[in-house]
């Protein structure tokens, strides 16, 4: 194999590994959430760097499968959780 090659492989490797790192770096918190909207409930965990930010990241990935439509995804997206808990990472 070439150097060039082996370089650029290299290269691309310690790339992938810092962003990877920084990425799972930042997570500090796993929150766990339940909702019910419209008649149907969906639980979800999420991580985030903060509790706030991963209630809400747990809280958009709970509607998804359970709404359909803008209008119904920010209505669930605000409708209190029958149950939610965190954990720091």
């Amino acid at each position: 194999m070439k150097r060039s090659t082996m370089i650029t492989i290299g290269v691309a490797l310690a790339f992938g590994a810092m962003l990877l790192y920084s990425t799972l770096n930042s997570q500090n918190v796993e929150c766990t959430v339940t909702i019910e909207y419209n008649g149907r409930s969906n639980k979800a965990t999420a991580s985030g760097a903060s509790e706030s930010e991963a209630l809400q990241q747990a809280q958009t990935t709970a509607c998804g499968p359970i709404i359909a439509g803008m209008n119904e995804s920010i209505a669930c997206g605000k409708a209190i959780p029958v149950a939610q808990s965190c954990r720091p990472l």
